[in-house]
């Protein structure tokens, strides 16, 4: 499963995963994970098209109520709250899953 993340997430939470970051080079279409979080709303609205397959799942990293407003605007299909972010690895397992990779 590919993943393009537009913050520098610790490795650990994304540990057996093809991993890249949008600004190096991800623009081939390959994506089936795009974690992003509210500083990085509008580049992935501007480059989701280049960056990600037909199907695939965003998540959006939360760091307060006022973001899941922001997000819902956008068609994101997961949230996970900062403070939480030690759940990811279960949560990228469960799109895994569920998209069949």
């Amino acid at each position: 499963m590919k993943i393009v993340t537009f913050e520098d997430l610790d490795e650990k939470y994304t540990e057996g995963y093809d991993v890249s970051f949008i600004h190096s080079g991800c623009e081939d279409g390959s994506a089936d994970v795009v974690i992003l979080d509210i500083n990085t709303i509008f580049d992935y609205e501007e480059k989701k098209l280049t960056i990600c397959k037909e199907n695939y799942t965003s998540i959006a990293v939360i760091d307060d109520p006022s973001d899941f407003d922001a997000f819902k605007n956008f068609g994101i299909k997961a949230w996970i709250k900062r403070e939480n972010l030690s759940d990811l690895p279960n949560l990228l397992a469960e799109v895994k899953k569920r998209m069949s990779l």
